[in-house]
């Protein structure tokens, strides 16, 4: 009698597509329902320097990043679903500190592990893709996940408000175990393995080494790690004024939760225009222009508020529309950029994934961190970092 675990049926695309969207969905989640909080965790956690609020968004994308170069090389060794399953069980250990944080640096600490295990859901959903899919198709299958994804992004910072209205600011983190505690039942009730024992690879350090040195020896993967690293900056920059911005310096605080809806909403009709777009232009051309356009669009707008050139009541109009902007650019690009990298590498796909993303969204954090700190009152620091960062991943993309 066969002692074999059976597999369950592979879901349709549409299913498979909207599994994928759920499994990126854990960080837009776990990152922007924590926007309407930041103004009571500041004055609960750090009252002298509210601005530190911001680090609780960007702790989470750093520890994220980290745990994105192990959970690829594990999910290549021991399978993709097990690894994302664990990855959620650290998810939400970190969630359950975070709750009964008593201090900023405990609740930081909880946020990096908390991310350490979105890891396993955010790079191994990639891998997972890449096993079946590759090329445009690939990228096509990941724009219209993101689509889908827009979804949850728009619709968070909302959930959070209501969360925190009825049950205080500390039960978003029970939000937390409960939409990971369903992505990660549907996981496993629907999708099967898409690693075959045979074709993984043992964790040990010569392997790992070994398909390391082949990942970073593709200079277009090189470019590619770089591109993103500028464009995730520019978006966890503004992600983390974002919220600052609307109630500090533009008094709409109370309405913050349905701008940010219609921002998301707005900016994710990006990844169907990509997915419609990209197997007929390709994904270096999307790419390229993606980025010329912001640093076009960036430049006007910030030499606008400089000037003061805006009509009275029109100013918090104008940004948000630069607002768009940006993560419309996010949308257009990502996709298409990991897509590129992984292309080459499929046969070490999770490794490859890990990489690109830990290296990536480590090093945006550096450069969104200072951003997000230098908030002023007014958007042009960010708007002046947008532009460096649009138009350096523009000149990395000329040379792909």
């Amino acid at each position: 009698m066969s002692t074999a675990i059976r597999q369950p049926q592979a879901p349709g695309q549409v299913e498979f597509i909207a599994l994928i969207a759920m499994l990126f969905a854990t960080i837009a989640f776990s990152i922007d329902s924590m926007l309407p909080a930041l103004p009571e965790i500041a004055a609960e956690l750090t009252p002298d320097f509210p601005n530190k609020a911001q680090l609780i968004l960007t702790s989470f994308v750093f520890g994220m990043g980290l745990g994105t170069l192990f959970a690829g090389p594990l999910s290549d060794s021991f399978g993709r679903k097990t690894v994302i399953v664990a990855g959620a069980v650290l998810y939400c250990i970190g969630a359950l500190i975070a709750y009964v944080a008593p201090s900023l640096e405990t609740m930081l600490a909880a946020r990096v592990i908390q991310g350490l295990g979105a890891a396993g859901p955010r790079v191994v959903a990639l891998a997972l893709v890449r096993d079946v899919h590759s090329g445009p198709k690939m990228a096509r299958i990941v724009s219209f996940a993101m689509m889908i994804f827009t979804l949850v992004p728009a619709a968070a910072p909302l959930m959070g408000s209501v969360i925190i209205a009825g049950f205080g600011w500390r039960s978003i983190f029970l939000a937390f175990l409960g939409f990971s505690a369903v992505s990660m039942l549907w996981l496993t009730l629907r999708q099967p393995e898409t690693l075959a024992p045979k074709d993984r690879r043992p964790f040990r350090a010569a392997p790992l080494w070994a398909a390391l040195v082949e990942v970073v020896s593709h200079a277009n993967i090189r470019r590619s790690i770089a591109a993103q690293t500028l464009g995730f900056a520019a978006l966890f920059g503004t992600l983390s004024s974002t919220q600052q911005l609307f109630d500090q310096t533009y008094g709409r605080g109370d309405s913050f939760p349905l701008y940010f809806a219609l921002i998301a909403l707005i900016a994710g009709s990006s990844s169907f225009l990509n997915a419609s777009l990209v197997m007929r232009l390709g994904m270096r051309r999307l790419i390229r222009t993606a980025f010329a356009a912001q640093t076009v669009l960036s430049a006007g707008f910030a030499l606008a508020f400089a000037l003061s050139i805006w009509p009275e009541g029109t100013a918090f109009y104008a940004y948000l529309i630069w607002t768009i902007g940006v993560f419309f650019m996010a949308g257009m690009t990502m996709g298409n950029l990991n897509a590129m990298a992984l292309e080459p590498v499929g046969h070490i796909a999770g490794m490859a994934a890990s990489v690109i993303g830990a290296l990536s969204t480590v090093l945006s954090v550096m450069f969104a961190v200072p951003v997000g700190l230098a908030y002023n009152g007014t958007p042009l620091p960010l708007m002046i970092s947008v532009i460096a960062f649009a138009a350096l991943a523009l000149w990395v993309m000329r040379r792909a």
